[in-house]
């Protein structure tokens, strides 16, 4: 008898070992080090609709009137300081090189209130008014470090990139350009937006072609099988989407890259010198994440593409926008 439960403990022990292995394995991130950097990094809080929101903000030491200012959006269930390490301090650094702030604002209770419909967290069933809470806070942005409004960009990563969809079409007149990383705008029936007008802010879309939440090819968005957010369009109908409502005719350029590790990446490009620039980056075996170097993402979420530098790519595509 105790022979047997002998066994049986052991089975146990193996078996917790095993799962613990896998865990370990499949959701373990190394934390990235923090860069020595110029400037400094504060918590702040304001009142908005009369909820209390907060942001996270680097400031570049000595940073001149008149920089412009890039949001930063979490994803699901995160915080502004999760996206700053999972974006490998990388906004921070680029702040640093190109002289610009970099904000860094949290959802309610960890979520954004985006285009989509499907969606049981308290962003969505109460109607957090989102835009508004961004845009007041590039206003004060403006009125306590002189930030220029005309200068202004949004990206975000998963939920994050919902958002800055969310910014590109209601708030365009604020929102010079917008980046979306591993996120698609919704089907129709999945769309609760109303764009302001038949103009849009500039979008960057980066995408992975493995990723196992967002899907690439367009469909049902699910979280590990376990939660719906409805379905979405295919990472370049999306842009489509975009190039349409800026009324950009033609059809898009494309041209492929070799990055590091034989990744490719694929550019489409829809462009017309007087509208808005639309731009789908697709990374071949890319998985669900910001493409960087300096953090790799939870290998649940697919692999984690060093090359390109999204954050890089990301400010290389505001700055142009700048200019035009």
């Amino acid at each position: 008898m105790m022979r047997i439960v002998r066994f049986f403990l052991y089975a146990l022990v193996g078996l917790a070992a095993s799962i613990g292995a896998l865990f370990f394995y499949f959701l373990y991130s190394p934390t990235p080090d923090i860069p020595q950097l110029s400037g400094t990094m504060t918590r702040q809080t304001m009142q908005v609709d009369g909820l209390e929101r907060i942001y996270r903000l680097y400031v570049p030491k000595a940073l001149a009137k008149g920089a412009p200012l890039v949001v930063v959006m979490h994803g699901s269930g995160e915080n502004g300081a999760q996206i700053r390490l999972g974006t490998g301090y990388e906004f921070d650094r680029l702040a640093d090189l190109h002289r610009f702030a970099v904000v860094y604002p949290y959802g309610f209770e960890g979520y954004w209130n985006a285009c989509n419909k499907v969606g049981d967290y308290a962003a969505n069933t109460r109607n957090i008014d989102d835009v508004k809470f961004l845009t007041v806070l590039v206003d004060k942005l403006a009125h306590d470090i002189g930030i220029d409004t005309h200068r202004v960009f949004a990206t975000g990563v998963s939920r994050g990139g919902h958002m800055a969809y969310r910014l590109a079409l209601e708030a365009p007149q604020r929102f010079r350009a917008v980046a979306a990383v591993s996120a698609s705008v919704p089907t129709p029936d999945n769309f609760k937006c109303k764009p302001a007008s038949t103009s849009t802010s500039s979008v960057l879309i980066i995408n992975g072609t493995k990723d196992p939440l967002n899907p690439f090819e367009g469909g049902e968005v699910q979280i590990f099988g376990l939660i719906a957010r409805g379905t979405v369009l295919s990472s370049r109908a999306s842009g489509q989407y975009f190039a349409d409502l800026n009324h950009i005719t033609g059809a898009p350029a494309t041209r492929t890259t070799q990055a590091a590790d034989g990744i490719r990446v694929e550019q489409t490009l829809w462009h017309d010198d007087s509208k808005p620039q639309i731009e789908l980056l697709a990374i071949d075996g890319g998985g669900h994440g910001m493409p960087q170097p300096y953090y790799r993402n939870p290998r649940i979420l697919g692999p984690t593409a060093k090359e390109p530098n999204g954050p890089d790519a990301i400010w290389a595509f505001f700055a142009q926008q700048s200019q035009r």
